[in-house]
Formats: C-alpha cells, sequence, structure tokens
C-alpha cells in the first residue's frame, strides 16, 4: 500500500469513530434526561404551613441501632417557613425551636375520625340437624 492512501484511509477511521462517540455521546444525554423528567414527575413537592405537626427525620449515628424503631420523631409544630427551604419547628414538650432542613420533615397526619359508623349485628348461624 501507498502511504497516501494508508493516511486517507486512518483519516476516514478516525472520523468515523468520532462520529460514532458523538451519537453515543447524544444518546446518554437524551436517557439522562428522560430519566430525570421520570424521576422529577414522582417526586411530591411537600410545603408546610405555620401551626402545622410535622415528623422530624432521626438522623443520629448510633453503634447499635434498633431495628424496629422509627426513624421519625414525632411530632413538631410548625413555627415559621423560609423561602429558601428552612423550617422552625418546635417541640411541644420541652418549647425548645430550632431550625431545620426542610427535607428532613414530613407532614403529620392524626388519626382520622369517621362519623357515619354502621353497626350489624351478627347472628350465629342456624343449627342444621
Amino acid at each position: 500500500m501507498r502511504m497516501d492512501d494508508a493516511g486517507v484511509l486512518r483519516k476516514l477511521q478516525l472520523q468515523e469513530l468520532e462520529e460514532i462517540r458523538n451519537d453515543a455521546y447524544e444518546s446518554s444525554k437524551i436517557y439522562k434526561e428522560r430519566t430525570k423528567a421520570f424521576h422529577d414527575k414522582i417526586i411530591s413537592l411537600k410545603e408546610f404551613v405555620v401551626e402545622q405537626k410535622v415528623l422530624l427525620f432521626h438522623s443520629r449515628l448510633k453503634l447499635f441501632p434498633d431495628k424496629l424503631r422509627s426513624w421519625w420523631v414525632v411530632p413538631f409544630i410548625v413555627v415559621k417557613v423560609y423561602a429558601h427551604g428552612a423550617v422552625d419547628i418546635e417541640s411541644p414538650k420541652t418549647g425548645k425551636s430550632f431550625k431545620v432542613n426542610a427535607h428532613r420533615l414530613k407532614p403529620f397526619y392524626e388519626g382520622f375520625q369517621s362519623t357515619d359508623i354502621d353497626v350489624m349485628a351478627l347472628e350465629p348461624p342456624p343449627v342444621v340437624t
């Protein structure tokens, strides 16, 4: 083979390799955008209001964590909500208030009271002889 032909062939191969790399980059970019859109669609935004009861995520590191212990400390009351995502909460037991990130909170739902309760009397089945 002549050196000129080999050089032209090598340049074509490098250009094809560069095109394949660009296509892979675009495909991964599209995949990441779709995955992010799907994930963002699932996320529910938490909005807190003053006097709302919330649960606080208990994230202290312990050497021997309890398996069945809840990671959520109940309940705190929202005192102030900041625009940048911080929330002032107050403990009703101690009266102490402190600032936490809103990601560490979730709304506290008290038990729902149902007023329309139907009572049915059950009778034992008849004995067949």
